[in-house]
């Protein structure tokens, strides 16, 4: 993306730099205001298209960046999901071993205190 920048930035330099050097040569060149006044309006025309031309280049660039993120946002999206459903899944699992434990060892207390009561009953 930097590079991108580095690009823009020298264009911008460019054309700016052959606007001043273009409108420079033009004043001060011999020739008739109607001929300075012709080739200034085909060099604005000229310069003109040549913005719009970048314009529609960094627009559908800017369009195919914003395309490509939106997909990739999607897929590491569609990968949390999946994780978070793998440990989710995980966690119910585990949560159901641990109450079938808890309630086997609730029956083997409530066992063994039916056995100690019933004992005490006899002595």
């Amino acid at each position: 993306m930097s590079d991108n920048n580095e690009l823009g930035a020298f264009l911008a330099g460019f054309v700016i730099g052959g606007l001043v050097g273009a409108a420079t040569a033009l004043i001060l060149a011999p020739q008739s205001g109607e001929e300075t006044r012709t080739q200034l309006l085909s060099q604005s025309v000229a310069l003109r298209d040549a913005g719009e031309a970048s314009v529609r280049h960094y627009r559908e660039l800017a369009e195919s960046y914003t395309h490509d993120f939106l997909d990739r946002a999607e897929e590491v999206s569609e990968q949390v999901q999946e994780q978070a459903r793998i440990v989710l899944d995980t966690g119910k699992e585990s949560a159901a071993k641990v109450s079938e434990q808890a309630a086997s060892y609730v029956e083997q207390v409530e066992e063994l205190a039916e056995d100690a009561l019933g004992t005490d009953e006899k002595l």
